[in-house]
């Protein structure tokens, strides 16, 4: 009998990807009133940047690892304790102004001022933009109180925080909030499953399922540690790297799955 969710936070419940291109859109704009280019093309060749430039940095592996996204990179602020945090807190100001540079370059645009400009420009965007998916807080409302709900999130606890902060109503709905920049490895991480299980007194794998977007985090690592999982598949893709118990389009519905799975 199911007792206990494990939810992943971005593009799960908090719909990160569409905050990403809000924030792009609003920073890509000011450039019009400059320059006369497409703003959505900048935003590509940003985009594009960013991805291109991000794995060439000494902090690779560590991002790697805690799961701090490419885009992540561009607005975080990493105020977390460690080595390692220092040294990405130290590079991504190069990383934003290189991403923007060379996206500005792409379209025959030299202008470094800019670039360093907009570098500061989309964090600030980044952060007016939070939106919730619209079932969010009625699924977190017909579970809660009925099982466990832990949420595992990859990324640094600082800018976790800063999300949760600025999407206020999610936090209360979980008994336990575990980061693995707190823990020190990021999903598909088995010892990370381990450690939030360990959280919920009483409870057996048999008895948990994990809810994410991400196959190669989320359901990679419940499949691993021997738990259930539904994979959201927003896009409908398809994916070889690993089969999720149940796969899903939408939050939503995963309440007819959790309430079969309770039956049991």
């Amino acid at each position: 009998m199911l007792k206990a969710i494990f939810f992943d936070l971005d593009d799960t419940l908090l719909w990160d990807s569409k905050s990403i291109s809000e924030a792009f859109k609003a920073t890509c704009n000011k450039v019009v009133e400059k320059y006369n280019i497409d703003p959505k093309q900048l935003e590509k060749k940003v985009r594009e940047s960013a991805q291109r430039l991000y794995p060439t940095y000494e902090t690779y592996d560590f991002v790697s690892d805690i799961g701090i996204g490419v885009f992540e990179g561009m607005w975080g602020e990493f105020l977390d304790e460690g080595e390692d945090f220092a040294k990405l807190r130290e590079i991504v100001p190069d990383y934003r102004k290189r991403a923007w540079f060379e996206g500005l370059q792409a379209l025959d645009i030299e202008d470094e001022q800019l670039a360093e400009e907009l570098a500061v420009i989309f964090p600030e965007e980044r952060k007016k933009h939070i939106y919730l998916y619209e079932e969010t807080i009625e699924v977190l409302d017909t579970l809660k109180g009925k099982y466990h709900l832990l949420m595992l999130t990859n990324g640094s606890p600082h800018l976790q925080k800063t999300k949760l902060s600025l999407s206020p109503e999610l936090a209360p709905y979980f008994d336990h909030i575990v980061i693995s920049g707190e823990f020190g490895h990021g999903k598909p991480n088995t010892e990370l499953f381990k450690y939030a299980l360990s959280l919920l007194e009483g409870v057996e794998k048999s008895e948990v399922i994990m809810v994410g977007d991400n196959p190669k985090t989320d359901i990679l690592g419940a499949s691993k540690f021997g738990i259930d999982s539904i994979w959201i598949n927003h896009d409908k893709k398809e994916i070889q790297e690993v089969v999720p118990t149940f796969e899903v389009n939408r939050l939503r519905e995963i309440l007819p799955i959790v309430k079969s799975l309770s039956e049991e």
